[in-house]
């Protein structure tokens, strides 16, 4: 008799939820769900809140705008990113980054292919609770070292702030 995998749902507050650098996500689904195949985190994006330059050369990541605004930089350039957008970064490791420069959050879906990315952000981030959002802490140069040494382990590199100006 074959065993036939149950549908996942979540309700909307359920999820392992994270504080990254002053952004609250929420792993929907995480490769741990998906036996690695891929991972989804809803991310919430403070005003000035988003991930610096950094590239993953081994996975593919996808950002779908819920609501609100953000700046997508990349070495291909740039592109304001608002409600109803969506963005591919595809495997091959582009630096890419994006940054919410407005005065309201921003709300996006992001689908890593294959999982592994919300491991990352396990390990990097504080439990917090559904819509809480923590200060980005304070980065020291001993910080962006320790950063980009955990960034390693999940196959990525994270780059200096103003590497794609």
């Amino acid at each position: 008799m074959e065993t036939k995998n149950h549908p996942l749902t979540r309700d909307p507050k359920e999820g392992k939820t994270v504080s990254v650098v002053g952004a609250t996500y929420r792993i929907l689904v995480s490769g741990d769900d998906t036996q690695g195949a891929f991972a989804t985190i809803d991310m919430i994006v403070p005003p000035g809140g988003g991930p610096g330059p950094h590239a993953h050369a081994a996975f593919a990541e996808t950002f779908y705008v819920i609501d609100g605004e953000i700046e997508v930089k990349s070495e291909a350039g740039r592109y304001v990113a608002r409600k109803g957008s969506f963005i591919h970064i595809p495997k091959g490791g582009m630096v890419h980054g994006f940054k919410n420069k407005t005065g309201e959050m921003a709300h996006l879906l992001c689908t890593v292919v294959p999982a592994g990315l919300e491991k990352f952000f396990e390990e990097i981030g504080q439990p917090v609770e559904y819509g809480q959002f923590l200060p980005a802490p304070p980065m020291d140069q001993a910080d962006v070292k320790k950063l980009q040494e955990i960034a390693g382990r999940y196959g990525q590199q994270v780059f200096p702030p103003d590497y794609l100006d």
